[in-house]
């Protein structure tokens, strides 16, 4: 799943996608509502319940994947970066029937503790995308955040994660896996000392040679 979220896949080449198909995996891209390019009120739809909003489209292509015998509900992995590692997470927790595995990469995943440490231009952009601050809708926060869902996650899960990261910052990332920790579920964490994501190629080969391996040794493809 994309970033953003205003953001879009197409069918351009992506050397991380094609690195999936190499390895026989079949891959699959939403663009859930909020995402661009279809028009304003589709970009706009997870305004005040963002997280749940898309998955629901994750949710409604996946079903009519199984349906068409395209996918295999027991080996299907979610995956993505940024806001799409934040839905990652937030998939595994609250459709934990439907994946086998999940990677996420320099995810949210405690929002409360995210909106705390994350940039002023990120805290407005979130107050946008809320209706409001923690203080102000502080349900919505919670029903959204990932760390609020922990308890259903039944697949495992890797994290990547940025160590000095501003986006998505480290903080909120290690609550997420205390409790992952605590409740004894099974999950895998790389860091890597830089940002939100990495410039340097030897390291972006390393997360997705990271990220392959951990799906190869949970869901075949």
């Amino acid at each position: 799943m994309h970033g953003g979220p205003e953001a879009a896949d197409d069918d351009s080449y992506r050397a991380r996608r094609a690195a999936y198909v190499d390895a026989g995996y079949a891959v699959v891209h939403v663009n859930y509502r909020g995402s661009t390019g279809y028009g304003s009120a589709w970009r706009d739809a997870l305004t005040g319940r963002p997280g749940p909003t898309e998955l629901e489209d994750v949710a409604a292509v996946y079903d009519a994947l199984v349906a068409e015998g395209f996918l295999d509900p027991a080996r299907a992995v979610l995956t993505g970066g940024s806001w799409g590692g934040f839905l990652t997470l937030l998939g595994l927790g609250t459709q934990p029937e439907r994946w086998a595995a999940g990677i996420a990469e320099v995810p949210v995943a405690d929002y409360l503790a995210a909106y705390e440490d994350e940039m002023e231009g990120l805290r407005a952009y979130d107050r946008a995308l809320f209706g409001g601050s923690p203080e102000e809708v502080r349900e919505r926060y919670v029903r959204s955040s990932p760390i609020t869902h922990v308890e259903q996650v039944r697949a495992p899960v890797l994290v990547v994660a940025g160590a000095n990261d501003p986006r998505c910052p480290i903080r909120q990332i290690e609550n997420y896996l205390a409790e992952l920790d605590r409740l004894g579920k099974p999950h895998e964490v790389y860091r890597f000392d830089a940002g939100h994501g990495s410039l340097v190629t030897e390291e972006t080969i390393r997360q997705v040679e990271t990220a392959l391996s951990f799906a190869l040794r949970h869901v075949r493809p």
